[in-house]
């Protein structure tokens, strides 16, 4: 399944659900490329495999929805003319997300782990995956960290808000809708820098929901 196929029509339904763009947004003298989020992540061929520090499950999980919701507006993702900001789970963030929701600590495979996911719902996995993105702005590491506090309204409708803390070394965690679980912390930064659509990576999924 191609990301592009969808890439137009997800686009218009995200800039016609004018979702408020991020309070912190990077400028840069250089006007910034087009290469989307969608060819970063499948720029690694590598599929299900034992890495939980790459975005194996992620990428296949975008793929499902696209291929069940050609319409869906995380086909967004494709277009890299449209600036956001994404914050990108690791295979190591969904396996422990869904040994939380069976309530065991043994984490699954990344295959195994897929399937769960899956096994959600596909408008269930949607949301989620919006919930991890914010249109209309391309946020650096730098304006991350000058922001704490800040309300980032997602493509999902519903906002996540950003904490900065650490003394010497300021790091960053995002609290979302579940007050049960660790929050996310941003492990990895400035991906696709340069671009219109950045995104940093966390070690936990953002869930739009409290989960058991």
């Amino acid at each position: 399944m191609r990301f592009t196929r969808v890439a137009a029509v997800a686009t218009a339904a995200v800039v016609a659900s004018a979702l408020t763009a991020a309070p912190a947004s990077a400028h840069s003298a250089k006007p910034l490329k087009t290469r989307s989020l969608a060819a970063v992540l499948t720029a690694d061929r590598s599929g299900f495999d034992r890495n939980g520090h790459d975005y194996d499950i992620l990428t296949a999980a975008v793929q499902a929805v696209l291929k069940a919701k050609p319409s869906s507006p995380v086909g967004v993702l494709a277009d890299g003319r449209t600036a956001l900001t994404a914050f990108l789970p690791n295979d190591l963030a969904f396996r422990k997300l869904v040994a939380d929701i069976r309530h065991t600590k043994r984490l699954p495979g990344e295959k195994k782990t897929f399937t769960a996911v899956a096994g959600l719902g596909i408008d269930t996995v949607e949301s989620v995956l919006l919930y991890h993105v914010v249109p209309g702005a391309t946020i650096t590491r730098k304006a991350a960290l000058r922001s704490d506090n800040a309300r980032l309204t997602t493509a999902a409708g519903s906002k996540i808000k950003v904490n900065v803390y650490g003394h010497r070394h300021k790091r960053i965690s995002l609290i979302d809708a579940d007050r049960s679980d660790r929050n996310p912390r941003v492990i990895r930064f400035d991906i696709n820098r340069g671009n219109r659509q950045i995104a940093h990576g966390i070690d936990r999924v953002l869930r739009p929901i409290n989960l058991p």
